[in-house]
């Protein structure tokens, strides 16, 4: 059996069984978590939920929700549902092996919600040694991920992702004509440096336009986390992409 490791997230409130070598999870899953305007009550599908990271902070977070997460990797899908157990929310969470590429929207019924965390090189951009790790090295174009993201969720569901800030025009075009009340929130390293990762939301089916949110500092100069990542990361609390509209607007 491979070696695991057994971690924390959300300082120390979720425990996370993984693989000592290759992927782990970092903090991208928190951020997503955080960020996804999901109520309380409210069903959401996680594509790619890898062991089950950001499903798990958005259960610890948002009480009364459901979450599938569908994932390719089989080991993986064990992991995850392993995770649920460890953590006493195996109620709320179900894992499903599955390919985003040929996703059946009635496997998940009726999503309020889909969060996601893509892998995020494509496989020209991928480095020798990562070329066969299919959690970060695409095996489904971005668009088509995206594509099933949208088909996934019911009319005027939201769909959150976080990705490359460098990928936003991929991730925007995929959106176009498909989706609206998209709100952007850049992921800052350093005050002053570029982003690296940003969180999009959008909801199918609106027309209500863009919104470029204020964004998220998440280190000072000497490495260490800003207050408001720190609250984000170590405390559970929101990152507010602003209150979801209601199902009567466009």
């Amino acid at each position: 059996m491979p070696a695991r490791s057994d971690d924390t997230l959300l300082g120390g409130s979720v425990r996370l069984h993984q693989p000592a070598h290759g992927y782990r999870a970092a903090i991208d899953p928190v951020l997503l978590a955080a960020a996804a305007p999901v109520r309380p009550g409210q069903s959401v599908a996680d594509l790619g939920c890898g062991l089950g990271a950001a499903a798990l902070c958005l259960l610890w977070r948002v009480a009364d929700c459901r979450v599938t997460g569908v994932e390719l990797q089989a080991d993986l899908v064990a992991l995850a549902k392993k995770n649920a157990s460890v953590n006493g929310l195996e109620n709320r969470f179900s894992a499903i092996r599955g390919d985003v590429a040929v996703l059946d929207r009635a496997t998940l019924g009726d999503v309020d919600h889909v969060i996601s965390n893509p892998p995020y090189l494509p496989p020209v951009r991928a480095a020798p040694d990562k070329k066969g790790d299919v959690a970060i090295v695409e095996t489904v174009p971005l668009a088509i991920w995206l594509g099933a993201a949208l088909d996934a969720v019911r009319e005027k569901g939201c769909v959150t992702v976080i990705h490359r800030a460098d990928r936003l025009n991929e991730i925007l075009a995929a959106l176009h004509g498909r989706a609206g009340d998209i709100a952007v929130l850049p992921l800052w390293p350093k005050a002053g440096a570029p982003a690296r990762r940003v969180i999009v939301s959008a909801r199918r089916s609106v027309r209500n336009p863009l919104r470029l949110l204020p964004g998220l500092v998440l280190h000072r100069a000497d490495g260490s986390y800003t207050d408001a990542a720190e609250a984000v990361l170590r405390r559970g609390k929101a990152l507010s992409l602003d209150a979801p509209l209601n199902d009567g607007d466009e």
